[in-house]
């Protein structure tokens, strides 16, 4: 069943609401399934969704409010992915009726993971130059071709797959959206472990897989516009930074293994305060820059001046991306929107990001050169000084570089603003109107 509109109460505090319904309904005992069930139906796990199509109508920053509420309160949060994040609001956008029903809702539920099948080894920054191939054989496509940086590949059930239906139109113009079954055997995923010691992207080759025509999302030829409202979603969310972890790793899917576990192993003790939901309004809202203060006072930094300079720097990027969220809430909430403000956002994360690593690693100093890439390490290192905290630092540090390239470089980012939000010129020679079969290849 969809959550309607009659679910939803008109005007009334989604933070107040979502306290009262916890208290009714969440279970530590519930499996991991059962409980994601009673969240997603009830349109709290994807509660940016519209009503009728499992969600509640919030704004990302009423999201982000509803996320750390469930993380207060002490219960097993939803279901994380690029499902939830990316998929099922494309879906929600351009899918049928019947599609949100077959798709979104075991996404919200956490039946099933997903994954991005975007990128390519030669179309990542240039995405409408991918070619992977998807030619018709009746009610089915056959897939072939590669994707590379594809997050989650090796844990998920479908894939947002992007492929090239006509070569002999625009490059643009002859790009499908589909819903891909990743367990079939022309499938193949190789998952990467990156520098952390972590595997979080695989590479993905397909040989003549298959492809159902009623899986595709949005009209024929038309997917480079359903891309453009999933890389919508994918800025904003990475701008905006996210909510508090309201779990500690329950994962979705069939692949992980964890929807059959015991709900409340996978969370955090209660915080001590009051039903765990939002703080008390005489309680002072935590600094952006908290546990770098933290950090600083526990290696004997805090009196440095420029370790101090650097946390009051946090502090201030960290409220203007807070700000940023407000305000495009406010000015949606008249009717407007705010142009090029997920890219903006985007690339104001990616500037705190290097910043937080780089005032981390000065604060911690030689002891940021230490990481560990398997669980003995990992032990070995938690007795080191610094201890569990200096370790995340470490790794922090080693992830930082990541934003700035995944979800479009910072360069996209701003060429996007100067050709869409500032309506600045493209750059000469471009070669957007010639077919895609007549585009010259490197030799």
């Amino acid at each position: 069943m969809t959550v309607t509109d009659d679910t939803v109460r008109t005007g009334a505090d989604p933070v107040e609401e979502l306290r009262d319904w916890l208290a009714g309904n969440w279970d530590p005992d519930l499996s991991v399934a059962e409980w994601w069930e009673r969240l997603g139906l009830a349109g709290w796990a994807a509660p940016l969704l519209p009503p009728g199509r499992y969600g509640r109508g919030l704004s990302r920053g009423d999201a982000i409010r509803v996320t750390r509420t469930i993380a207060e309160f002490g219960a097993l949060g939803p279901p994380a992915g690029l499902g939830l994040a990316l998929a099922a609001p494309t879906i929600a956008t351009h899918g049928t009726d019947e599609q949100v029903e077959r798709y979104v809702r075991p996404i919200v539920t956490g039946q099933r993971a997903w994954c991005q099948l975007f990128s390519e080894p030669g179309a990542g920054s240039d995405l409408a130059g991918l070619s992977t191939r998807a030619v018709r054989d009746g009610d089915v496509w056959i897939v072939n071709g590669q994707k590379v940086w594809t997050s989650g590949g090796h844990l998920a059930d479908l894939g947002m797959l992007l492929a090239r239906t006509d070569p002999t139109v625009p490059k643009h113009q002859g790009i499908t959206w589909f819903a891909l079954e990743m367990d079939q055997p022309g499938v193949e995923v190789r998952p990467l472990k990156e520098m952390t010691g972590h595997t979080m992207f695989s590479e993905v080759f397909f040989t003549d897989a298959v492809v159902a025509d009623d899986a595709r999302i949005g009209d024929l030829n038309d997917g480079w516009k359903v891309a453009n409202t999933t890389l919508l979603y994918e800025r904003s969310g990475m701008g905006a930074g996210g909510g508090a972890a309201a779990g500690i790793g329950a994962r979705a899917g069939t692949v992980a293994g964890d929807l059959g576990k015991r709900a409340g192993d996978f969370v955090r003790a209660r915080r001590q305060r009051g039903t765990g939901a939002e703080p008390r309004p005489d309680r002072p809202r935590s600094s952006p820059a908290a546990q770098y203060i933290e950090l600083a006072r526990r290696f004997g930094k805090d009196q440095d001046p420029v370790v101090r300079q650097g946390l009051a720097q946090s502090h201030i990027l960290g409220e203007l991306s807070r700000l940023n969220t407000e305000r495009h809430k406010a000015v949606r909430a008249a009717g407007g929107d705010i142009p090029g403000l997920p890219n903006f956002s985007k690339l104001l994360m990616a500037d705190i990001l290097r910043h937080n690593r780089d005032l981390g690693m000065r604060i911690i100093g030689a002891r940021g050169t230490l990481h560990a890439y398997d669980d003995a390490g990992r032990a070995t290192l938690a007795g080191a000084p610094g201890g569990d905290a200096a370790a995340a630092m470490t790794a922090y540090a080693l992830r930082a570089q990541a934003l700035p390239i995944y979800g479009g470089t910072d360069q996209i980012q701003r060429n996007i603003i100067g050709e869409r939000a500032l309506g600045l010129p493209k750059e000469p020679g471009d070669l957007s109107r010639l077919p895609f079969n007549e585009l010259p290849k490197n030799g």
